[in-house]
């Protein structure tokens, strides 16, 4: 089997969103060491599994460069793909912990941090494009698990999909034209976590789920 190409990623400098430019430069401004850029995905181009996240975090991802590091919501992430085995090593918060991706691939909807951490719907539209790229650079893709409603519907629409079809619930596994399913879990946040709106057993029942229907 032929590989499929690289994902097209965003330019170091991507322009498509304003607002999100003008809090890049600002970051770079007032912290020159951070990565203050649009955050790669993360992980084997082969896995059969995709983690869809909605946006970095300021002091997270946008400044480490690897997605859901550094924040409050990778702790439970990858807590969870070491205890399931679809990573390796430990996770310490930083992107030369040692820490690998073995059996899924980790990336965001909205690549660049936004304001609040809420990205605009024009923002997200602006970066579907990329989101529609990388999985069409994953041959081996069955399960796509979104991280909350942003993420959900971020990726029915790169599918060409409409949003009402599917709606987001927790819990929820849609399958998709072509043999996808979508795998839905309130997202990771520190907020949904404080707030036991999510639970570690929560979220490791969706993953365990998730990994079952990849065994069938």
């Amino acid at each position: 089997m032929t590989a499929a190409p690289p994902a097209p990623q965003p330019d170091r400098d991507c322009p498509l969103c304003p607002r999100l430019a003008a809090l890049r430069e600002a970051n770079r401004a007032a912290q020159p060491g951070w990565h203050n850029a649009p955050v790669p995905s993360w992980g084997p181009a082969a896995a059969p599994l995709l983690v869809l996240g909605m946006a970095p975090g300021q002091k997270g991802a946008n400044r480490t460069g690897r997605p859901f590091t550094g924040d409050h919501a990778g702790k439970l992430l990858y807590a969870t793909l070491l205890r399931y085995g679809l990573a390796e090593g430990e996770y310490l918060e930083r992107p030369d912990d040692g820490l690998r991706l073995t059996g899924c691939r980790v990336t965001n909807a909205v690549r660049c941090v936004p304001p609040a951490n809420l990205p605009e719907p024009a923002e997200i539209r602006a970066c579907n494009g990329f989101l529609q790229g990388e999985l069409a650079a994953m041959p081996n893709l069955r399960v796509v698990l979104a991280l909350g409603t942003l993420a959900h519907n971020a990726f029915l629409r790169a599918q060409g999909l409409k949003l009402s079809a599917m709606p987001f619930r927790h819990g929820a596994f849609h399958a998709l034209p072509g043999g996808l399913l979508l795998a839905d879990s309130y997202h990771v946040s520190r907020y949904n976590t404080s707030t036991r709106r999510l639970t570690a057993a929560m979220f490791e029942a969706v993953v365990a789920e998730a990994l079952r229907r990849l065994d069938r």
